[in-house]
């Protein structure tokens, strides 16, 4: 697994880009395993600090068990619309995914029984309209490639 500082010292203007997209708003989406192997989806927060990626959880929340129970995770950044009248302005999404390992509470959690979490990242990627406007861009970075650049028609 990786560390989110690991991915800006590899490509630090792809990992800008990628935490420019997660830092958009304030919730973003991350889905976890239930306990029968299907998907479920909450809201989240997550921190991008000097060497991780971090997240916490309130206490009891179905999130929580779901992680402590399978750390496996995907997490979507804040989604924003694209101009109606110039799709090729739109920002883009960025996506995330990993293993969630549980780290202690920070020391002034104000919740009793929380959960925090650093990602161990194992893909990254950012999708957006090129330019011209009649295609996708999308850029990933996982492990076994490294960074990659594909488009879509």
């Amino acid at each position: 697994m990786t560390s989110w500082q690991e991915i800006e010292n590899e490509n630090p203007e792809f990992a800008a880009r990628v935490r420019s997209r997660f830092d958009a708003g304030t919730n973003k989406t991350i889905a976890t395993l239930r306990r029968d192997g299907s998907p479920r989806i909450s809201g989240t927060e997550l921190t991008f600090d000097d060497r991780d990626v971090t997240m916490g959880s309130m206490p009891g929340s179905m999130k929580l068990r779901d992680i402590r129970r399978d750390p496996r995770v995907a997490v979507h950044s804040p989604t924003l619309e694209p101009p109606p009248d110039d799709p090729g302005q739109w920002p883009g999404d960025a996506k995330l995914s990993g293993v969630a390992t549980e780290i202690p509470a920070p020391p002034d959690s104000p919740v009793e029984g929380a959960g925090f979490f650093r990602i161990d990242i194992n893909e990254v990627s950012l999708t957006y309209v090129g330019n011209p406007a009649d295609h996708l861009v999308i850029e990933s970075w996982d492990p076994a490639h490294g960074y990659r650049r594909r488009t879509r028609s």
